[in-house]
């Protein structure tokens, strides 16, 4: 049986400014009782406080496994730090999810809050509903965003997605707010919704991917071929074997590729529908 973690009814009021649970990650649980867990040391209402005050703690933690139950959506960095092992989250998770993770595997089955995955290394992180501002992107005074790894999310996601990616793989299910992929050093983006305005503005390189229509283009981009990248359809089909559930409405091409940004290289790509 995986560690479990449920949080307190009475914990979570409308009065408290939330959980931060950093450091609470299945490698650093390893072989710990139940009892013992309950005395780490997390932050409610920023002070310091055992986690057996807020949550209730059952399982073991011996199959580098650790769920979170109950009102989760304001316990904030759930995995983040995370080298191996797999956190699962049965409802919604807080602000910076995921943050900085190196590995292993991070599942949300419900939505996830800003900074989803920011700063991010390695690993799989997978969001059943939507995320909010800055998913996969820099942590403010950073100069990269996501810089290995997988971001799967099904459904939104909000404002800057994927700013300042380094490397990796950034996949959204629904629409996408303004600033998608800006200022993208590499990497690629994939994008099944609506695309906001100021796509890919600022990118270096990598590539942005707008599956549903043709976003704004960002006037220092320069049309390039309509043609078939094989590359495309071969990405979509690896997205679904990873387990995203979104290409299958996906168009099939052919596809506008786009040249830019031109102010910072123009060696970065778009593509979006044809037409």
């Amino acid at each position: 049986m995986a560690l479990q973690l449920n949080v307190r009814e009475d914990v979570l009021g409308h009065d408290c400014l939330g959980v931060t649970v950093a450091g609470i990650l299945p490698e650093s649980l390893a072989d710990c009782a139940a009892a013992e867990v309950a005395t780490r040391v997390v932050q409610w209402n920023n002070q310091p406080c055992p986690l057996g005050e807020l949550f209730s703690v059952q399982g073991s933690s011996n199959d580098g496994r650790l769920m979170f139950t109950g009102d989760t959506s304001r316990v904030h960095g759930i995995g983040a730090g995370m080298t191996s092992g797999e956190v699962v989250v049965s409802g919604d998770a807080g602000r910076h999810a995921g943050e900085r993770m190196q590995g292993g595997r991070l599942t949300i089955q419900g939505s996830a809050d800003d900074w989803l995955a920011c700063g991010m290394q390695g690993g799989m992180v997978h969001v059943f509903g939507s995320a909010g501002d800055h998913a996969a992107a820099s942590l403010p005074r950073d100069p990269r965003g996501l810089n290995g790894g997988v971001v799967l999310i099904e459904g939104s996601a909000g404002q800057l997605a994927g700013s300042r990616m380094r490397r990796g793989m950034l996949a959204i299910g629904g629409d996408c707010g303004e600033g998608a992929a800006y200022e993208l050093r590499a990497g690629t983006v994939v994008v099944a919704g609506r695309v906001d305005r100021r796509a890919a503005a600022g990118m270096r390189r990598g590539s942005l991917i707008a599956l549903g229509p043709p976003p704004e283009i960002w006037p220092a981009f320069v049309r390039g071929s309509v043609w078939q990248p094989p590359v495309v359809g071969m990405l979509l089909k690896w997205l679904v074997r990873q387990g995203w559930q979104s290409p299958a409405s996906a168009s099939e091409g052919p596809w506008q590729q786009w040249h830019g940004d031109l102010t910072a290289g123009g060696r970065g790509e778009l593509f979006c529908q044809a037409g």
